[in-house]
Order: C-alpha cells, then sequence, then structure tokens
C-alpha cells in the first residue's frame, strides 16, 4: 500500500478495510493494533489485506491458553491455541487473533492466498498441534520424523523429553 498519512492513518485504515469481521480490538502499543476474528473470516480478511496491498505477512505465532477455572465457578473451560497472524506496514503490525479450542485445534490454509505462508503454517502445526486444512505440505519442518503424534513442544502442557519417550513406547 504506496500512501502517505500517518502511522494511525495506516493502521486506521487497515481496521476500516476489516471491520465488518472484527470482534474485538486493541491498542497495546503505539503502531500495532490486534483484532480478534474468528477462525471462519480468516480467509476473508487476509483476503481483504491481500486486495489492498495493506503489508506483508511477516510471521504466523501461537500462544497456548490452557483450560482454567476460576474460584466463583467449579466449571472448567477448554483450554485453546490463540493464533496471530502479523502484517507489517512501514513500522505498523496488524496482528489477526484467531483462537482455536484443544478439541478443535484447526483451521484454514491461507497458502492459497499468500503462498509464503507455508513455512509458519507448518511450524504451528508441529509445534502446537493446529490442524492446517488444505495446506500444500504438511510435511514435518522442526521436529525428526520419528517425532511422537500429539506431542507438542510449545504447549504448556509439554513436560519435555520423558514425554517424547513414553510416547514412544
Amino acid at each position: 500500500m504506496n500512501q502517505e498519512g500517518t502511522q494511525d492513518e495506516l493502521l486506521k485504515q487497515a481496521l476500516d478495510m476489516i471491520r465488518p469481521w472484527v470482534k474485538e480490538e486493541r491498542n497495546p502499543q503505539p503502531n500495532r493494533l490486534d483484532v480478534v476474528i474468528g477462525r471462519e473470516d480468516l480467509l476473508a480478511v487476509v483476503e481483504a489485506l491481500k486486495n489492498a496491498r495493506w503489508g506483508y505477512l511477516s510471521a504466523i505465532t501461537g500462544m497456548d491458553r490452557p483450560a482454567t477455572s476460576t474460584p466463583e465457578s467449579a466449571e472448567q473451560q477448554e483450554g485453546a491455541i490463540e493464533v496471530l497472524y502479523h502484517f507489517c506496514e512501514r513500522n505498523n503490525v496488524l496482528t489477526l487473533r484467531v483462537s482455536v479450542p484443544y478439541g478443535d485445534a484447526s483451521l484454514p490454509s491461507i497458502c492459497n492466498i499468500l503462498p509464503s505462508a507455508t513455512l509458519f503454517e507448518r511450524e504451528l502445526s508441529e509445534m502446537f498441534g493446529v490442524n492446517i486444512m488444505g495446506t500444500p505440505d504438511p510435511s514435518r519442518l522442526l521436529l525428526p520424523d520419528n517425532w511422537p503424534n500429539g506431542v507438542y513442544p510449545l504447549r504448556k502442557s509439554f513436560t519435555g523429553f520423558s514425554e517424547v519417550t513414553e510416547a514412544q513406547k
């Protein structure tokens, strides 16, 4: 996006473009905008950013949000993986936040829109256990081929190599 304007204007333009899909928005620090979207809207939002030529995908990261229970409620909520898609335009960062529950940790691939996302998606899949549907290359990227299925080293539940050894038995 070859636009003149202040940094605030660039993030405002991005927000205006994707507003129909935004459930929540936050400005965690200057030049940053975080928006929460549903997984069903991910492809539409990425397509809108690409069509407007707003920035580039700099990373896809994950955050493990384990199950919690509150003192007020004995009910325990299911844990989730929050997937963050970071887009940069100049020194601005727009982060799309998509939460998927452990029981259905899957997202559509954005590789048909942004082919460069393939390495990020593969890393997300093997480190956090998020199933990327329709990815062109689901093969392992970082972990050895004999790494046990269902063991994800960046989840908070990962206990270390004893877990890997136990899973391989």
